[in-house]
């Protein structure tokens, strides 16, 4: 999607920041709609989703299955709202259909179904993406493909045996076209990362498997971009970027608040966040 930027940094930062804006409005408005969902962990990953589908990955809303695209797992799969909304404004479904989310018959599920235009996979299943994304990479490898992985993680999920399975498995198999992002909000469903099972030192874990790894502002769009694109330099490698965000970024309310992980906003509460994102009627 690099072609449809202007050249400076100053400029693809406030383009991509406008676009970021777009998808939270859209994500407060589908949970709304839908009466459920899960706005905290979409708002984190925010600026991660809109780096990648705007900028960094190579795909195609007018042949979703082109052999050559880049591949996306969403391995935190109740955040599809970020994704839906990223979809819908690069082109793969009409916006409208975002207000379709959860209902009964709607292409748009609680978690990612590959009955929808662009997903590759159906995710939700906590732990299981790193996987799913190593046997992706792995496949590209045997099939002579330059395509990439890019897995997106939540820390809670890390807690999961299965993922470090995976992460030694990318490792043995030097999987250097697959780029793992963990959205490290430190707050899962019962509270901080840290008192229900702590991930540090987390860095040092995903070094002593054998990956590159690099932290970061996951708000700061040169931060995204420079952390992946330096990644596709190191050989050999499998790459993790530490993305340090707030869970229900872009809410005052929601911001660095647990209860807002699943849950959606009242009346008084939806109106709030709009005029905060920038919408005063709705």
């Amino acid at each position: 999607m690099k072609e449809n930027f202007v050249r400076s940094r100053e400029e693809r930062t406030k383009k991509l920041e406008e676009i970021a804006l777009k998808i939270r409005r859209h994500i407060i408005r589908e949970i709304y709609e839908a009466g459920s969902g899960h706005p905290g962990g979409s708002l984190s990953a925010t600026e991660i989703i809109t780096a990648l589908y705007f900028y960094i990955m190579r795909h195609n809303p007018h042949n979703p299955k082109w052999e050559d695209r880049d591949r996306f797992v969403l391995s935190k799969g109740h955040s599809c709202p970020a994704l839906y909304a990223a979809l819908a404004e690069s082109g793969y479904f009409d916006v409208k259909e975002l207000l379709t989310l959860r209902k009964l018959g709607s292409r748009l599920q609680g978690h990612p179904s590959i009955k929808t235009p662009g997903i590759d996979i159906c995710t939700g299943s906590l732990g299981q993406g790193l996987s799913i994304a190593v046997g992706m990479a792995l496949g590209a490898r045997i099939d002579r493909k330059l395509y990439r992985v890019f897995v997106l993680m939540g820390d809670g999920e890390l807690q999961c045996g299965e993922v470090w399975e995976a992460a030694m498995a990318a490792a043995n198999y030097r999987l250097d076209n697959i780029t793992a992002i963990v959205d490290r909000n430190r707050l899962q469903i019962d509270g901080n990362t840290e008192k229900i099972m702590s991930l540090e030192p987390l860095s040092f874990k995903f070094k002593a498997f054998g990956w590159h790894v690099t932290e970061i502002n996951g708000h700061n769009f040169n931060e995204i971009i420079d952390a992946i694109e330096n990644g596709f330099k190191i050989k050999g490698k499998p790459k993790v970027v530490i993305a340090h965000t707030v869970k229900g970024k872009g809410v005052s309310f929601m911001e660095g608040s647990v209860a807002f992980h699943g849950k959606p906003p009242n009346d008084e509460q939806f109106k709030i966040a709009m005029k905060e994102l920038g919408v005063e009627n709705v």
